[in-house]
């Protein structure tokens, strides 16, 4: 159980990002976060990952306080892929997936055959056998991302948290990252995710966390939070849910104004920042 309590952070004095953000992701878990640009999503995985200290508010880990452990164990317990890794050398595959074991190595120490094992399993885990010696930098967008998630498995933790993982990949690539990270929910990891696309979520998430100015509006089942009236308050944007005749909702769009081919900002339908660029399904 990954569990926050009354966050507080401001990169400047009397503008806060993140305003009471309190949170809870059982385990085996998908959670997105949505909400718009600015809101806090990133701010908040930083300061969940360990890696930024919240000024108030504390981020538990079943009820250990994880910025209050060593560097290696919260390493051991929490990972962050962030949403951009520029390589600076061409590691192959399986070196940098390696790299996860990091937190379990002795100062100056080097990985034994365990680690190896580990590595090999995660690389298994995500589909990338076939590519464990391939150069990381000759990888596709999808094929990277996968590759990092599967560092973030090797460091075996008990949460990924992932920046927008999806961001500037194509829709089969979308697909193949976000079914992988279902499958290794329902085994053994809790995942969250920070996204634009609310038909990700409504097609896999198992809890959706929408945020606003930096403050939680909503948290719960997809069902229940991504509502027409939830997400036109969190997009200052009219938006409409489309549902099949089981009333089930399959797809979130921003809702038209008019019937002049435009959406409420007057922006083509197709075009970037229209329909498309909203409702795109990964």
């Amino acid at each position: 159980m990954l569990e926050a309590t009354n966050l507080h952070y401001a990169y400047v004095i009397d503008q806060p990002v993140l305003q009471g953000v309190s949170l809870s992701v059982p385990s085996n878990t998908v959670a997105y976060l949505l909400g718009h640009n600015g809101c806090g999503k990133t701010t908040l995985l930083e300061i969940l990952g360990g890696v930024r200290a919240p000024q108030r508010g504390e981020v538990r880990l079943d009820g250990d306080d994880i910025h209050a452990l060593p560097a290696h164990r919260r390493a051991q317990r929490v990972g962050l892929v962030p949403q951009l890794h520029t390589p600076v050398f061409a590691y192959s595959v399986r070196e940098l997936i390696l790299m996860g074991r990091t937190p379990y190595l002795k100062l100056l120490g080097t990985p034994g055959r365990a680690d190896y094992e580990v590595a090999d399993a995660a690389i298994e885990q995500v589909g990338l056998t076939h590519l464990r010696h391939r150069a990381y930098t000759e990888l596709s967008g999808g094929e990277r991302q996968l590759a990092m998630i599967a560092r973030g498995l090797a460091q075996q933790t008990d949460v990924l948290l992932l920046d927008e993982p999806t961001a500037h990949l194509d829709p089969r690539n979308q697909r193949l990252v976000l079914e992988t990270v279902v499958a290794l929910a329902e085994r053994s990891v809790s995942f969250v995710i920070s996204s634009h696309n609310p038909n990700s979520a409504l097609l896999y998430a198992g809890q959706v966390i929408v945020m606003k100015g930096g403050c939680i509006v909503a948290d719960g089942l997809p069902a229940d939070v991504l509502t027409e009236d939830t997400l036109t308050q969190a997009y200052d944007m009219p938006v409409e849910v489309i549902y099949n005749a089981d009333r089930v909702a399959r797809a979130v769009i921003p809702r038209r104004s008019n019937g002049s081919g435009t959406n409420g900002s007057g922006a083509k339908l197709g075009a970037p920042g229209g329909i498309d660029s909203f409702a795109r399904v990964g």
